[in-house]
């Protein structure tokens, strides 16, 4: 048996998780010798961190379209791993792979697995910083690609507000809108951030919405109006889309983020003007059919053609080390990271 450090999930968090409480490490054992039958080991090399993972911190008993995570049991996060030894005709020691993994050292699963682990080897034809396929072509990459065509609609000349601009699905939904031809605008945390939307993501306008109210800043970079939001974040940013959105936009509700703060959701007042203005909101997820799936082809054709020309920029934020990733999880809630949350082992 060998150690393996993990991160676990041991009590369902209040507001933000408390690393050392809701969060904690343990070195637990695990067989390196032994393969679970027609499955894999694999030595994970890096996770993603990403804020759906906050809502599977939750009571098993309240229902949602993924599990709550098991109490006592290692967080699963997307991740990056080589397989180390195979008992599958599918997989050789070596194959670099992609899937839902325990934020851990090494993981070991039976071939049965595999689906539920969206186990897949990674194609990477352009020989592309491997990490990027937790980002722009990963979950977040295909979010983002998936949902600005599918319900944003996005035309030459249109307006687009969106929020958290600076995290792994904002700054691509960026850059996606900006190769179509449309105004982007987009709000972050802070000066820094606004500083990198603007003049590194090319980002036509934003604002810092804690220094300047959401409704007034809008009011001032959009005066005409906005034809499509994208929502990262709910509350106060939504009712000031809301309040600012022409007749017949589109509100792409991609999270929620907001809702996690101590003070809790924020209530949203105007949703009356949705019917008048006929503003199209809809939520999805990226598994679903008309999705990802629908969408996958071509975001992975495009998206790594653009960024082996130079024509994308694609940003990480990394944390080194398996036993910082607690804390890096908690700043990425807290908005601290620009760009896509990442943590290497």
């Amino acid at each position: 048996m060998a150690p393996n450090k993990t991160l676990v999930f041991s009590k369902i968090p209040v507001g933000q998780p408390k690393v050392g409480e809701d969060l904690t490490y343990e070195t637990r054992e695990i067989n390196l010798d032994e393969v679970p039958a027609g499955g894999l080991i694999i030595k994970i090399e890096s996770v993603s961190l990403d804020p759906y993972m906050r809502g599977r911190m939750r009571d098993a008993s309240i229902k949602s379209y993924s599990p709550a995570y098991t109490l006592g049991d290692p967080v699963e996060a997307l991740g990056l791993g080589k397989v180390v030894k195979s008992a599958s005709p599918d997989y050789a020691e070596g194959d670099l792979v992609r899937g839902r993994f325990d934020i851990a050292e090494y993981i070991a699963f039976p071939g049965e697995h595999f689906e539920r682990r969206n186990l897949e080897k990674i194609s990477n034809p352009h020989n592309l910083d491997l990490e990027l396929f937790l980002g722009p072509l990963g979950m977040p990459g295909l979010t983002a690609w998936s949902s600005l065509f599918e319900i944003g609609k996005p035309k030459k000349g249109d307006t687009i507000f969106i929020s958290s601009a600076a995290g792994a699905v904002g700054q691509t939904v960026a850059q996606i809108a900006k190769h179509e031809g449309l105004r982007v605008l987009g709000s972050v945390g802070s000066k820094d951030k606004l500083d990198y939307i603007i003049n590194e993501l090319g980002f036509d306008d934003g604002f810092d919405y804690k220094v300047e109210k959401p409704v007034e800043a809008l009011a001032r970079i959009a005066p005409e109006g906005i034809d499509i939001y994208f929502d990262n974040v709910g509350g106060e940013q939504l009712s000031a889309a809301i309040t600012h959105m022409k007749d017949w936009g589109r509100i792409i509700a991609c999270g929620a983020i907001s809702s996690f703060s101590p003070e809790g959701p924020y209530a949203i007042k105007n949703m009356g003007q949705v019917v008048p203005k006929r503003i199209q909101m809809e939520g999805f997820i990226v598994g679903d059919p008309r999705f990802g799936p629908k969408y996958f082809a071509e975001h992975q054709e495009t998206m790594q053609k653009w960024i082996k020309e130079g024509n994308f920029k694609a940003k990480l934020w990394v944390t080194e080390g398996i036993d910082k990733a607690g804390d890096a999880f908690v700043g990425m809630l807290r908005g601290e990271n620009q760009g896509k949350a990442v943590v290497r082992f």
